[in-house]
């Protein structure tokens, strides 16, 4: 627990400084974060990134990744980013058959999935950020508050089991314990920067987010628990991989992009 406390204090003071400053480093570091995630996935396959699919899938990781304000605006646009998918997917069902499926129809599947899964996630870490720092500083508040939330309601309260076969240690009070100090961080927060329109407004997202992000980091010891491995990495001392911190906000900056678009 302390080795967590003290990864989790350098790793917040190295990360929240470009948070704030924003721009190209905090695209240069988005990309090395989304990198990292897409190894990790692959290696729980049993699959190298410097592989055909592996590099395949990379380089189609980078691509979605492109900002529209620090890249090509053709790069940026959705379309250019479905067909980038497509283009992966079918390069390679045509690798499949070339390798005389040595490359296997899961494992081009897995690949695909992969680079969706990280790269949308990562690629909305920038789009948040740049429709306005005070929206990314409330997704990690109301993340932060969930998992600390769920902790200690979990270890005071938790009877029930919320998902055994998945995560054995998660109870159903500490997700609701988790989702009640989501929206008490969030209604705090919303007092301090105002970043929605109403207060209702940011409790209502707060409670999305929470239980958003809960079920993407149950998504992620689904990931782990089928592949049989207790972290994605070890990058972290005390907390894992990338994706195993990372996992609830690769969930939850999507739905707070799509309803930050909804409401302009």
């Amino acid at each position: 627990m302390k080795q967590r406390i003290i990864t989790g204090v350098i790793a917040a003071a190295l990360f929240l400084p470009i948070v704030i400053f924003g721009g190209f480093p905090f695209i240069i570091v988005t990309y090395i974060l989304a990198t990292v995630g897409l190894f990790e996935l692959l290696r729980m396959k049993g699959m190298s990134l410097l592989s055909f699919a592996g590099a395949a899938g990379l380089i189609a990781l980078w691509l979605l990744l492109v900002p529209a304000r620090y890249g090509s605006e053709w790069l940026a646009s959705g379309a250019v980013k479905f067909g980038v998918i497509a283009a992966l997917a079918f390069l390679l069902l045509v690798g499949t058959v070339v390798t005389k499926n040595a490359l296997t129809f899961d494992e081009a599947a897995f690949v695909v999935l992969a680079v969706v899964y990280v790269g949308v996630g990562f690629f909305c870490f920038g789009a948040v950020r740049l429709v306005g720092l005070a929206y990314f500083v409330y997704a990690l508040f109301v993340i932060w508050a969930t998992d600390i939330g769920a902790y200690f309601f979990g270890r005071a309260f938790g009877r029930r089991k919320l998902w055994p076969e998945i995560s054995p240690k998660k109870t159903m009070e500490g997700a609701i314990g988790g989702i009640v100090s989501a929206v008490v961080v969030a209604a705090i927060y919303e007092w301090a920067a105002a970043p929605f329109a109403s207060l209702a407004a940011a409790l209502g997202v707060a409670l999305l987010l929470s239980a958003f992000g809960q079920l993407g980091d149950l998504i992620e010891s689904a990931f782990k628990r089928h592949y049989g491995v207790k972290d994605s990495g070890a990058i972290l001392p005390g907390h894992g991989g990338i994706l195993d911190r990372f996992d609830s906000l690769l969930f939850v900056l999507p739905l707070l992009y799509i309803l930050l678009d909804i409401a302009r």
